[in-house]
């Protein structure tokens, strides 16, 4: 159901991960987004999921809370595994299954397929661990170097908290009008992709007008506390890097380093490990 998705969601604790600078944060982030397209093979593709179950562990986040968020595109995961199992073509191949299917596609498919699970499980690890307001003041800190050509970098990073602030919001209110229609006799659960599809239309409307009224609500909430922008704005609290924060970076440095030399020296470790177990 989609009350079950995590991703958006703050987990309270406390915790060396809830303790990260946000910016901080936001760059592990990144750097872990490059780790996973920058994986070439399921060795360095490991090395980048064991930094995000480590940063799970040390987040003391459930892991649970992380799978939930996978939820969201268990489609997306199994519609581009199929796709690449019948058209990956490179090279000629051992056929596994029909003379369409080869090995080569099965073994793409899955890769994929981890690849877009591991990077939705450690995108959620920092909303998880991460206040609204923390992750404003990350964004807004990054950027304000764009302050400088008159760029509303305040704004911006405004408007992409409260975006991701919304998706728990919305996905509820999405899960009480299916629930709702389902009450007076809606079907979407029987019928083929298209039917259920269409199915889903009638949801549509009453949750873009909870859209614009959750909207509506919020700039007068806004209004009524004098906000106006990031003109003469202080800061409750000011972001320091300190020493968990280094030990954080290095620890992301190791981590692309390995993937960067299991990518290099893959062959090698290959033929290593079939020297050592006989395979």
């Amino acid at each position: 159901m989609m009350r079950d998705m995590t991703f958006g969601q703050y987990y309270p604790t406390e915790s060396f991960v809830h303790k990260l600078d946000p910016r901080i944060k936001i760059l592990l982030l990144i750097a872990y987004i490059a780790m996973i397209f920058t994986a070439q093979n399921f060795i360095s593709l490991g090395v980048a999921i064991i930094f995000m179950l480590v940063s799970v562990f040390a987040s003391r986040v459930p892991l649970t809370s992380v799978l939930k968020s996978i939820k969201a595109i268990i489609f997306l995961v199994i519609f581009t595994a199929v796709i690449n199992v019948f058209f990956y073509r490179k090279g000629e191949g051992d056929h596994a299954l029909f003379w369409i299917v080869t090995r080569e596609g099965l073994i793409n498919a899955g890769f994929l397929a981890i690849r877009l699970v591991s990077l939705v499980a450690g995108s959620s690890v920092l909303t998880l661990t991460t206040t609204p307001v923390s992750l404003t003041d990350g964004i807004e800190s990054l950027l304000k170097p764009l302050s400088l050509v008159k760029f509303p970098v305040h704004e911006l990073a405004l408007i992409m908290s409260i975006a991701l602030r919304f998706i728990p919001t919305l996905a509820d209110e999405t899960d009480r009008i299916i629930n709702a229609q389902k009450a007076r006799g809606a079907d979407f659960e029987s019928g083929n992709v298209f039917s259920r599809v269409k199915a889903l239309i009638p949801v549509l409307i009453p949750l873009l007008v909870s859209a614009f009224r959750r909207a509506d609500e919020l700039g007068d909430a806004m209004d009524a506390r004098c906000y106006s922008g990031a003109k003469k704005r202080t800061k409750y609290k000011k972001l320091k890097i300190g020493a968990r924060d280094i030990v954080a970076v290095l620890f992301a440095g190791a981590a692309i380093a390995g993937i960067i030399l299991t990518n290099i020296y893959y062959s090698g470790i290959i033929s290593c490990f079939s020297a050592l177990f006989g395979v």
